[in-house]
């Protein structure tokens, strides 16, 4: 029988998480390496309550599996809690996943009756769709897939064109100065999106302007007022695994006054000419499938070809 130790997670784990994370992604290929500094980084999201909502199975020193919620700093109606979580490919099978899984459950009903108690508790799962087992281990527990997000990757090089800026909009890059500026057009460039909600300035810094940020590929776009974003992304543990650059676009907006004026697709451009120039290979980004503002069709008349697909999961609570 297995015998494994179950504790919560805390910052320690950093190289522990960063090794789990690797092995999964030597098996199941979905593009995502992690240095200890990357997994640090989620470990110290201010809405991740490690203490009360965190789960990781231990074999000996090595962690085999592991489960986090994160809570919503701000929530209308509906309060989505993002369950994330990953078992060792050796100990697949043997029921730590559906554990983690249950455990998961419980730990979204504790942190909304903390944060958000008068709202409805939906628990949401983010996978991508090949991986073995998830959609049969979800499914089992109640969940139904809600929506399906495809990643889009454009090779770059020389033959990149420079893309025309609307009348009256001036692009420029990132400056701590104007970060504000930054935060704010992709909180109200998102009021629409399905499943968005602000990003407070403590989880702004915690999940863009941390260690992957890529302030020289990063734009805001002005009208007088700024209008548009698109903030990018990299991993260096990406490139050392597979040798290439990749210039992921993890934030793009644009104000919903100011659509329809070609602001996204002149950042996009101004995006991929700068990540050519610094000598990424590729860019990359996520895209909803059922985005109403057509984000994915801007994106293929780019140049971007779907690659793998996800699934967003849901178990209303």
């Amino acid at each position: 029988m297995l015998q494994l130790t179950w504790r919560p997670l805390d910052v320690g784990d950093a190289k522990a998480s960063a090794d789990l994370l690797n092995a999964i992604e030597a098996v199941d290929r979905i593009g995502e390496n992690y240095t200890e500094e990357d997994t640090l980084q989620e470990l110290v999201d201010p809405y991740a309550d490690l203490e009360r909502a965190s789960l990781a199975a231990f074999d000996g020193d090595v962690m085999v599996g592991y489960m986090k919620v994160r809570h919503r700093p701000t929530a209308d109606v509906v309060h989505r809690v993002f369950l994330d979580g990953g078992v060792h490919p050796a100990y697949r099978g043997r029921g730590v996943g559906g554990a983690l899984v249950d455990a998961g459950v419980a730990a979204a009903k504790v942190v909304h009756a903390l944060h958000h108690p008068t709202l409805d508790l939906v628990v949401d799962v983010h996978k991508a769709e090949h991986i073995a087992g998830v959609a049969d281990l979800v499914r089992s527990r109640g969940f139904a897939p809600v929506r399906y997000y495809q990643r889009l990757e454009h090779p770059l090089g020389d033959a990149i064109p420079a893309t025309p800026v609307p009348d009256g909009l001036r692009v420029e890059a990132w400056t701590e100065e104007h970060d504000e500026d930054f935060r704010f057009v992709r909180n109200e460039a998102f009021q629409d999106y399905w499943g968005a909600a602000p990003m407070p300035a403590d989880l702004w810094r915690n999940k863009i302007t941390n260690q992957t940020f890529q302030p020289r590929l990063s734009f805001l776009a002005r009208d007088g007022a700024p209008v548009g974003v698109l903030v990018t992304l990299w991993w260096e543990a990406d490139t050392a695994e597979t040798g290439i650059r990749d210039a992921h676009f993890m934030v793009v907006g644009t104000v919903r006054d100011h659509r329809k004026r070609g602001i996204a697709s002149a950042l996009i451009g101004h995006a991929l000419r700068a990540a050519a120039d610094h000598g990424y290979h590729r860019a990359s980004v996520s895209v909803d499938s059922a985005d109403a503002s057509g984000a994915a069709a801007i994106f293929e008349k780019a140049g971007f070809t779907p690659t793998t697909r996800h699934v967003r999961w849901a178990l209303p609570v």
